[in-house]
């Protein structure tokens, strides 16, 4: 895992005259928790850039007066108005202490949906986990390949070792649905009759949407000739019979 390396002081002065004064020398005051006891600490802002500006996880070896601290990004606090980072929590990796941290998902493959048509949707960039320190990744993999049209993969499906996941498992991580040109195109019924989006099965070709066929009728009977059709038949009959006689 890639370690971004920070170069500080630790912090003497405090209370909000303090901290208005770092801020005015482009210094960001922030503390480290989770080891022995609790560190306050400043540096540079422009030291923090390569670690808050990504979305890439990575660890962060502080180092304050002769003193090195491995650490993960806890949270972050910016100015309301311009933007700029204003403080800064990082959170110690102690060898034998679980952590929790949000890991990216890096997905890989080719859905078989999208191979029909469809389109895939990544639904979480990241997954809330527990882990030791020496399990710590830069990406969670989840491999895609087997998600069919309409088909989810959730949190219940993503199997890590070493991993406790914390986030809900029944949360869809990604999904394949339909393309708004597929759910247009003609769907080819079983028996090989073409009907448009919104005829239901079993409608005569031709049928305008949402028409039913009568109950237990099969498509050929649908197409059966018309009452009037049927009279001109009756009559042509009739009359190959007159002459006959």
């Amino acid at each position: 895992m890639k370690t971004i390396t920070i170069e500080g002081q630790l912090r003497t002065e405090f209370g909000k005259r303090a901290t208005r004064q770092l801020r005015s020398r482009e210094l960001v005051p922030g503390v480290i928790y989770g080891g022995a006891q609790e560190v306050n600490f400043q540096a540079p802002a422009a030291a923090f850039r390569s670690l808050v500006y990504t979305p890439d996880f990575q660890q962060a070896e502080v180092k304050l007066d002769g003193k090195s601290y491995q650490c993960i990004l806890k949270e972050l606090q910016f100015d309301k108005v311009d933007d700029k980072l204003i403080h800064i929590d990082l959170l110690e990796l102690v060898e034998d202490k679980k952590v929790i941290a949000n890991i990216p998902l890096k997905f890989a493959g080719v859905p078989k949906g999208v191979k029909d048509g469809g389109n895939l949707i990544i639904k979480m960039k990241s997954l809330k986990v527990k882990t030791l320190p020496k399990y710590l990744k830069e990406h969670i993999d989840v491999n895609v390949d087997n998600l069919e049209l309409n088909g989810n993969i959730r949190v219940e499906d993503v199997k890590v070792e070493h991993y406790e996941i914390l986030n809900s498992p029944r949360i869809p991580v990604a999904s394949v649905s339909l393309t708004r040109q597929l759910k247009q195109e003609e769907v080819l019924t079983p028996a090989g009759t073409v009907i448009t989006p919104g005829a239901l099965p079993g409608a005569a070709p031709g049928t305008p949407p949402g028409t039913a066929a009568p109950a237990g009728a099969t498509p050929a009977a649908v197409a059966a000739p018309a009452p009037a059709e049927k009279e001109k038949e009756k009559g042509k009959e009739k009359g190959k019979g007159k002459g006959k006689k």
